[in-house]
C-alpha cells in the first residue's frame, strides 16, 4: 500500500472516541430492542413498528452516525507535530516538556560520531530525546571538517549503521539536507538506495529540500535515478510560510508520490544568510505564519504527515544569521508558542 493511500485512510478512518461512541450508541439500541421483545405490543401495527423491523432501523442509524462520523474524523486529522533543533538544552526547558511533544529533529555531520567537537554535543542531545519520549529524525549534513567532500555511498551507510550502533533506537533518517541547493539528485539516490540497504526496517527520506523552482525536477530525477520513489519526502518550505502561500509545497506534490514531511519550517523572526529570496520578519510575523502552517499550508493534501517547527530556541550567537526560535535569546517566550501552544492545547504561558 502506498504511503497516499495509507494517509487517506487515517484520514478517512473515524477517530477512536467516535466509534466507541457509535458502537456505544447501538449497543443500547439493541438492550432497549431485547427489552421490548419481552413486553407485549398491543397497539403495534403489521409492519410499522413490529419487531422484525428493528434490526434494519438499527443498522440505518448505525450507518447515518458513521457518515456523519468519518467527515468529522477526516476534518480533525492534522500532521504530527514536531521541533527541530540541533541543541540539547530544549529537551530539558519545561516549556517544551509541557507541549508532550514526541517528534524531534536534528541536523548532524554523516561523520559526526568521528568528530571531537560534535560527539558530546550529539550524545546530549540523543539522551533528552530518551529522556523525554521524543522519537528523533536524523538529517546528515557536510563534514564539518571537510565542508566540500561528496562522501561514498559505502561511507553513508556505514554512517548509518555507526549511528544505529550507538543509538539503537533511531530507526528514521533524512539522506541529505537541503539536497537540491548543490547536490546531483543522482548522488543523492545512490545514498539514499545505500542507506535504505544498510537499514531495511528504517525509514529514510529521499532527501530534505527547499522549496525553490527545481524542488519539483530534482525530485524527479531523483526518482529515475532510484528507480523508485521513497515512502517519504523532507521539506524546508520557509518561503511558502513566510510569504503564506503554498506554491513550492504543491510543487513538490505535483512532481512525486509519497508523504510529505515539513522537517524545517516556521516564521522567521530575522535572518541575515545572504539569501536573494525575500519575506517579511518580525516576531509578529512568526507568529502569524506558524497559525498559516497549521491551518493551511500543512492541510494542502493529506500526504502531508508531520511538521517540524524550526527552532525551539535562539542559542548564543544564533541569531547572527537566522532566528526562528519560539524563545527569544533572553528566554522568554514569542508569540509564535502560543500559537503552538493553543493548537496543542496547553495552557499558554
Amino acid at each position: 500500500m502506498s504511503a497516499k493511500t495509507t494517509r487517506l485512510l487515517d484520514a478517512a478512518r473515524p477517530a477512536p472516541n467516535v466509534l466507541r461512541g457509535v458502537i456505544t450508541r447501538a449497543a443500547a439500541a439493541q438492550a432497549d430492542a431485547r427489552g421490548a421483545r419481552r413486553r407485549p405490543q398491543p397497539h403495534a401495527a403489521p409492519g410499522r413498528g413490529s419487531l422484525g423491523a428493528m434490526p434494519g432501523r438499527l443498522l440505518a442509524l448505525l450507518l447515518l452516525t458513521l457518515a456523519v462520523a468519518l467527515p468529522a474524523a477526516a476534518a480533525q486529522a492534522r500532521p504530527a507535530v514536531g521541533i527541530a533543533d540541533n541543541k540539547a538544552e530544549m529537551f530539558g526547558d519545561l516549556r517544551f516538556q509541557a507541549l508532550h511533544v514526541r517528534l524531534a529533529r536534528i541536523m548532524i555531520s554523516y561523520d559526526a560520531l568521528h568528530d571531537p567537537v560534535q560527539k558530546p554535543g550529539l550524545d546530549a542531545w540523543m539522551a533528552g530525546a530518551r529522556a523525554t519520549g521524543v522519537r528523533p529524525l536524523v538529517t546528515f549534513t557536510r563534514s564539518r571538517r571537510r565542508t566540500s567532500y561528496n562522501p561514498s555511498a559505502a561511507q553513508m551507510a556505514k554512517s548509518l549503521k555507526d549511528f544505529r550502533a550507538r543509538y539503537p533506537f533511531l530507526k528514521e533518517f533524512a539522506t541529505w539536507n537541503e539536497a537540491n541547493i548543490n547536490k546531483r539528485p543522482e548522488t543523492v539516490a545512490r545514498w539514499w538506495q545505500a542507506m535504505r540497504r544498510a537499514c531495511p526496517t528504517c525509514t529514510v527520506l529521499g532527501a530534505d529540500l527547499l522549496d525553490r523552482a527545481n524542488v519539483g525536477t530534482w525530485a524527479r530525477r531523483f526518482v529515475k535515478a532510484a528507480g523508485r520513489t521513497p515512502k517519504a519526502w523532507g521539506l524546508h518550505n520557509y518561503t511558502d510560510a513566510n510569504l503564506l502561500r503554498t506554491t513550492g509545497t504543491r510543487r513538490l506534490l505535483r512532481a512525486v508520490k509519497g508523504a510529505v514531511w515539513f522537517t524545517e519550517t516556521g516564521g522567521v523572526v530575522s535572518r541575515h544568510n545572504g539569501s536573494g529570496v525575500t519575506f517579511p520578519t518580525s516576531a509578529a510575523h512568526a507568529a502569524v505564519v506558524t497559525k498559516f502552517v497549521f491551518s493551511t499550508l500543512a492541510r494542502v493534501s493529506p500526504r502531508v504527515q508531520r511538521v517540524y517547527l524550526y527552532h525551539w530556541n535562539t542559542g548564543r550567537g544564533d541569531a547572527r544569521t537566522w532566528d526562528s526560535g519560539l524563545i527569544a535569546p533572553d528566554g522568554n517566550p514569542r508569540p509564535a508558542l502560543a500559537v503552538l501552544q493553543r493548537l496543542l492545547g496547553v495552557k499558554v504561558g
